[in-house]
């Protein structure tokens, strides 16, 4: 049955904002044997029309924000659901009032795609591979000092954040040599620290000695532009920045003037506070600076994983049990 062409308004529906995906055919089968239906909602469709009189169980989001209409609109709704680990994008107090589930996929095995992202962008920067690449093409050759590369030896990384991504990129910058890291985490235990070999300090520390930053942490009103101004002025001036994470926890105003001022290296950017960048933004012109679409956590098989998982999470809702993974729990 293909969920486009459903069209029983009594049928319990999950709804997918934000469709991304090549289809749903492992969430469609998941829900199959309860008569629901999954039904994907384009982004140019709004979608308290395009759903209008249908039977909402649930809700799938990637980036998209659930508004306030969302809520009000389907008074069945009991799940909305992350295609992924953070939920900065929903809004959890008035979910947990109106008794919404808000569940993600924390663990649906993409650590080491993001973090293979993550030190392929520092690579990129570092080596000055998309300049190169491009100067080659243009009939430029030996280009050597004109852009110089700092050595890496014996250097340190900065993590902001120390959760599974980061553990997984702390591995891979220590197989590139990196032998001291650093670490901004509230949530670091003394355990977890001695056992990854690693240092705690504040946030302003590791900006100060960290050859490279990576940032690992969630977004939240705490954590939001954690890298301002000021802390990216602490930065050393051979220092590059990793973003893999959410584009809000830099302020990427200051980022840029520091690029384009040559007062850090580079950075490696794949996330933005607005997705997609505004076509002025000044990361897209930003000297040694390396960007792709939010693409970090993509691999065929971290994609069948996720829709596999978040099929399973609906059957659980529509046999009456709470989500596996309830983020606001009551």
């Amino acid at each position: 049955m293909r969920a486009e062409t459903v069209t029983d308004l009594d049928m319990p529906c999950a709804a997918v904002l934000e469709p991304g995906y090549a289809d749903y055919a492992l969430e469609q089968e998941a829900i199959q044997r309860f008569g629901a239906c999954v039904l994907p909602v384009s982004p140019e469709q709004d979608a308290v029309s395009a759903l209008n009189e249908r039977n909402v169980f649930a809700v799938l989001v990637r980036e998209r924000p659930i508004d306030s209409a969302i809520y009000e609109s389907f008074p069945k709704l009991k799940l909305i659901l992350r295609y992924g680990v953070g939920v900065d994008n929903v809004d959890l107090n008035r979910a947990t009032e109106r008794g919404i589930y808000i569940a993600n996929i924390p663990d649906y095995g993409a650590e080491n795609e993001v973090s293979d992202h993550a030190v392929a962008l520092y690579l990129a920067v570092s080596r000055r591979i998309v300049s190169r690449d491009r100067e080659v093409r243009q009939g430029e050759w030996g280009i050597g000092q004109r852009d110089p590369i700092p050595g890496r030896r014996n250097a340190t990384v900065g993590l902001i954040g120390f959760g599974r991504i980061a553990r997984s990129v702390c591995q891979r910058f220590r197989a590139l040599g990196y032998s001291r890291v650093l670490v901004s985490d509230p949530y670091l235990d003394e355990e977890t620290r001695t056992y990854w070999d690693v240092e705690a300090c504040d946030a302003d520390t590791l900006c100060r000695e960290s050859d490279v930053i990576s940032l690992h942490a969630p977004l939240t009103t705490d954590t939001r532009n954690i890298l301002d101004a000021r802390r990216i002025g602490l930065m050393k001036k051979t220092a590059i920045l990793v973003n893999v994470s959410r584009g809000g926890l830099v302020d990427e105003d200051a980022l840029a003037k520091a690029l384009h001022g040559g007062r850090i290296f580079g950075a490696g950017i794949d996330v933005f506070d607005q997705e997609p960048p505004a076509t002025d933004s000044p990361l897209l012109k930003a000297p040694n600076t390396v960007l792709s679409d939010h693409c970090g956590w993509y691999s065929e098989a971290s994609v069948n994983e996720l829709q596999r998982r978040a099929g399973a999470e609906l059957a659980r809702v529509l046999e009456g049990h709470p989500p596996q993974n309830w983020v606001n729990r009551w």
